[in-house]
């Protein structure tokens, strides 16, 4: 029998978080964002099911390769552009938009050889200090752009470091507005937190990532609860063994938790080494067989503890949900010190992931 640990992915939660996006941006055409491989979703079993986008989002020419060879035939954006000149070459084959966010790329595509123009997103630094032009060189390197002959359809691309804050991108807005005045341009601003929370954002692409997941772009589900949004993983698995307690002893590796009574602990088959947090502290929430507890030590490789307490009628081949529908993966997040995005994308290649439509 192989080990119980399983994530679960719901095909029409993702569906539905989709259909949240078009409710909440009904303007906007819409860039489902797909990078970290579906943000550990695993892009080959989820883009089928976000189908009805108008665009896929992702850095690595590899999957983009995989989306046209599975039948994708719309747009798909290329976050970070092309690496080196000579992958222009693959952008003209198969048809890819590519951001430019150097000076060096725009050479590069200027002197490229290619069968016909490429689409453009134009990324300019709104603040956030990773990548794109600055602002006052988004008119000049615009008109440059206009005078090369393989470039496409332009569009202006920014991206926003606090758009979960309410006013998180008003400096940002700023900034876009004076680099993109006289210029008419499209537009692409908004990621999860701005699609849900700043419809003045929307232009004419939205980008939402981590909502399409079921997660919420500020961290903590509260701010999402009410969205409709839906989570799109569960990581399940079993109690594996039991342990009775006296107080004073201690569990797991470094003696981290000791008891201070009498009570009952399970052993549940995941550890670090499926993606659980290693960082995760005793009180970080579980539920098993539907009763919520808490873990208890530390998490170790194949291993991690709960209290049984609140769930005496449980043992060996109890389920466990990680995360999931009742455990949401931003409050097991929360108290490891981390964001959903994290967990998402640190799912390990050694869990089976199964899918339900």
């Amino acid at each position: 029998m192989s080990r119980p640990v399983v994530a679960t992915l719901n095909l029409s939660a993702l569906r539905n978080n989709l259909n949240i996006v078009r409710k909440a941006a009904p303007n906007s055409r819409v860039w489902s964002v797909v990078k970290a491989n579906a943000y550990g979703h695993g892009l080959e079993r989820i883009w089928s099911s976000l189908s009805e986008t108008d665009g896929f989002a992702l850095l690595n020419i590899e999957q983009a390769i995989l989306l046209r060879e599975r039948g994708w035939k719309g747009p798909i954006l290329m976050l970070e552009g092309f690496f080196h000149a000579d992958e222009l070459a693959l952008f003209d084959q198969y048809r890819l938009t590519t951001s430019l966010h150097s000076n060096w790329q725009v050479k590069a595509l200027a002197n490229a050889r290619l069968k016909a123009p490429l689409d453009v997103y134009l990324k300019m630094n709104s603040g956030m200090n990773r990548l794109g032009f600055s602002p006052d060189r988004i008119h000049t390197i615009w008109q440059q752009l206009k005078g090369i002959a393989n470039v496409g359809q332009l569009t202006l691309m920014a991206h926003f470091a606090d758009a979960e804050r309410s006013e998180g991108i008003v400096e940002p807005m700023k900034r876009v507005e004076q680099a993109a005045e006289g210029l008419g341009c499209p537009r692409s601003l908004a990621n999860s937190a701005a699609t849900l929370w700043h419809p003045e954002a929307h232009f004419d692409w939205v980008r939402p990532g981590i909502m399409l997941y079921g997660a919420s772009p500020g961290g903590q589900w509260c701010d999402i609860a009410t969205s409709g949004l839906q989570p799109v993983m569960t990581l399940q698995s079993e109690i594996i063994g039991v342990q009775n307690l006296k107080s004073g002893d201690v569990v797991g590796y470094g003696s981290r938790y000791r008891a201070n009574a009498e009570h009952r602990i399970g052993i549940v088959a995941c550890g670090y080494a499926d993606g659980y947090p290693r960082i995760a502290p005793t009180g970080t929430p579980v539920r098993v067989d539907g009763v919520l507890t808490h873990t208890v030590g530390a998490i170790s490789m194949d291993m991690l503890a709960v209290d049984l307490t609140p769930c005496p009628h449980t043992g060996i081949g109890s389920p466990v949900e990680l995360w999931g529908n009742e455990v949401k993966v931003d409050d097991v997040a929360q108290s490891a010190g981390t964001v959903g995005y994290e967990l998402l994308c640190a799912l390990a290649p050694r869990v089976p992931v199964v899918t339900t439509s």
